[in-house]
């Protein structure tokens, strides 16, 4: 045992479940008679999805119906980023936008606790969007995965298990 094992930390979303819960939501909305009239609709353009509906209690009842699609497909909803609705023109409009990877500052972070309440002979280091824990015993490592998996800011996943 005179390597490292490493695994690497990221916050990925898989795109083509994200865009089969907007298929299904966008079917639910089309078919749902409380969203008849109102302009209800949701569409997916670049890296944000964009609600609309004429008020601003409608346009939150979308959010709704296309958070409990990404629940029931696996995505968390800790990698949403939904701003406020606003009003344009006649209808409100709600844009969310889909985090990839980790943030500098949340890197930081969860880098800080591994070192504070990690086991002690493990090390981690910021590469990029991702971030790479290493120790010569794969325990510790499995010990900081289960400590990471209660961490709250963020949706982690861990990856190259080595």
């Amino acid at each position: 045992m005179a390597s490292e094992s490493t695994f690497d930390v990221v916050g990925k979303v898989d795109k083509q479940e994200v865009a089969n819960a907007l298929n299904q939501a966008q079917k639910e909305i089309a078919q749902r008679y409380d969203f008849k009239g109102v302009g209800a609709e949701v569409d997916f353009s670049g890296e944000k999805i964009l609600m609309k509906a004429n008020s601003e209690e409608r346009v939150l009842a979308v959010l709704d119906v296309l958070q409990s699609k990404m629940i029931k497909r696996g995505i968390s909803l800790k990698s949403l980023d939904t701003g406020e609705p606003f009003p344009s023109g006649k209808e409100y409009r709600l844009e969310t936008s889909i985090k990839e990877g980790i943030a500098q500052d949340l890197a930081k972070k969860i880098n800080k606790l591994i070192r504070d309440e990690g086991p002690k002979g493990v090390k981690s280091q910021i590469q990029g969007d991702e971030l790479r824990v290493s120790s010569k015993s794969r325990d510790d490592l499995q010990a900081t995965m289960a400590l990471l998996k209660n961490f709250d800011e963020a949706d982690l996943q861990f990856v190259n298990m080595r």
